[in-house]
């Protein structure tokens, strides 16, 4: 993939995934067939790619500090993070 820019996000991802994007997020209206079809490669290629998993990791963190760094931001007491509260019924760490 060397000499290849991406011009959007979801290109980004591809060209750093060194898969489409729709492979592991599927497609409106696809088919069971279509999905099973599509899980199928998806596990093929994360048994392929041992490090798959740990790209992904990297890119949903790096997007996630520079989008929503808040979410990284946690308070010194208790580890909670900034901003989120518990939805009803859940209990208060």
């Amino acid at each position: 993939m060397a000499g290849q820019e991406a011009a959007t996000a979801a290109e980004f991802v591809e060209l750093a995934l060194g898969t489409p994007v729709e492979l592991w997020l599927g497609v409106p209206g696809e088919s069971e067939g279509e999905r099973a079809a599509r899980l199928d490669a998806a596990r093929d290629i994360i048994g392929e790619d041992p490090h798959l998993f740990d790209r992904v990791t990297r890119i949903a963190a790096t997007l996630i500090e520079t989008r929503t760094p808040h979410l990284f931001d946690l308070a010194t007491s208790g580890r909670r993070v900034k901003g989120w509260e518990p939805g009803p019924g859940a209990e208060a760490a």
